[in-house]
């Protein structure tokens, strides 16, 4: 079973789509992993910062701005962890910065969710709700760090102000991809089909109809959500839902169609994990030497001195996917579990749980999740520990 998570992908969109509307201008940026949370809403005018943030150089924000957008976008793009270094130098001389310009701070905190710093983006943007509570993006930036983390109730209290800062159709988009979360599915796949039929502008449309697949998927119906995919994609190609789509399809065991999907997408980690458990599964021989590849990625990342804990779940997915270590992923995916709690998170652990017979995992596991709130159709079909099982990986 594989499925994507959302992560920034909802504030990814809104770059373009609030442009659309008059409420701001940015650069969008096309999220390259499951997790990313964009920075797309500038402030409504850019102007010349007059603050001087090294000695004797004053900053232009708009331009450091750009060219750290541009980084931001190719971290993505590439899935190469260089870039959000590169945009971390641009900013220097803001970073950490209480006096910065509200625009690179923002920027700051979307480097750090990037590089999965979750606890200092998440102090940058508690300062920023309170300094610039009008700005629905920072609200927005906000929501999706909590959900990624879920918490819940923070998650809808951020998406309210997104409403009361004028962004309303964002405002009741962040609220029912939350509530759905939460298991109120009809609720949530009801209320983002309203969204999708009212709405006359393509961009928005289809990043609509990408919601509504989601909330489709964690409600367990597959057929319409496939539908809902393809239509998003036709609208508007998007590498985050174009890797949605082809989860789905690994998921129901159409793996023909799913490669079909991946191919023409840039070589992320997430692309070439997928392309190489559907080709395993298809017994294509190609699957060993992209298994290599993300050996070597991860021996690189490791040379840089990237910490090994921030890349957990991807870690935790090769090795359930392609090493048939489902307990050497559970240790990965309990560990990433403590940064991260998408709903693929909880799958992997549990999933993992299972697999490695620990019945002991999975009951404490089960029951943080039952804490959380979290409801998925996926994640509840998933069978507990059977100490007589036969371990079995391949063709889940």
């Amino acid at each position: 079973m594989m499925f994507a998570t959302r992560g920034g992908h909802l504030l990814a969109v809104l770059a373009l789509l609030l442009a659309h509307a008059g409420v701001g201008a940015a650069t969008p940026v096309v999220p390259a992993g499951d997790d990313d949370v964009a920075d797309v809403l500038a402030a409504p005018t850019v102007r010349r910062s007059t603050a001087t943030m090294t000695a004797g150089i004053p900053v232009d924000t708009a331009a450091v701005a750009r060219q750290v957008r541009g980084a931001i976008g190719l971290a993505r793009q590439t899935g190469d962890s260089r870039y959000w270094g590169r945009a971390q130098a641009l900013l220097h001389a803001s970073w950490d910065r209480t006096d910065a310009p509200v625009d690179l701070l923002q920027l700051q905190a979307t480097v750090q969710q990037g590089r999965h710093e979750f606890d200092a983006a998440r102090r940058i943007l508690e300062a920023l709700v309170v300094r610039a509570p009008e700005r629905p993006q920072v609200w927005l930036d906000l929501a999706a760090l909590d959900r990624l983390q879920a918490r819940y109730a923070a998650t809808l209290r951020a998406c309210d102000a997104v409403e009361r800062a004028g962004a309303a159709l964002y405002g009741q988009a962040c609220r029912l991809e939350t509530v759905s979360l939460q298991g109120r599915h009809a609720d949530a796949t009801q209320g983002l089909q309203a969204l999708v039929q009212a709405s006359q502008d393509p961009g928005q449309r289809s990043w609509l109809l990408s919601l509504w697949a989601e909330a489709l998927e964690r409600a367990g119906r597959d057929a319409p959500a496939l539908v809902a995919y393809r239509d998003s994609l036709r609208m508007q190609a998007d590498l985050y839902t174009a890797v949605a789509l082809s989860d789905l399809l690994l998921r129901t065991g159409q793996l023909q169609p799913a490669l079909k999907v991946l191919q023409p997408l840039p070589r992320t980690d997430a692309v070439l994990l997928r392309q190489a458990a559907a080709m395993r599964r298809l017994d294509d021989p190609r699957w060993q030497s992209l298994r290599a590849e993300l050996r070597t990625r991860a021996e690189e990342l490791l040379r840089r001195g990237d910490d090994p804990d921030l890349h957990g779940r991807e870690a935790a997915l090769v090795r359930l996917w392609l090493d048939d270590d489902p307990a050497g992923a559970l240790v990965l995916a309990r560990r990433n579990l403590e940064l991260q709690r998408e709903p693929l998170d909880w799958w992997l652990v549990l999933h993992s749980a299972a697999l490695a017979h620990d019945s002991g995992a999975w009951a404490q596991l089960q029951a943080q999740r039952k804490a959380v709130g979290l409801q998925d159709r996926r994640i509840d079909a998933l069978r507990a520990p059977a100490a007589s099982a036969q371990v079995k990986v391949r063709g889940e």
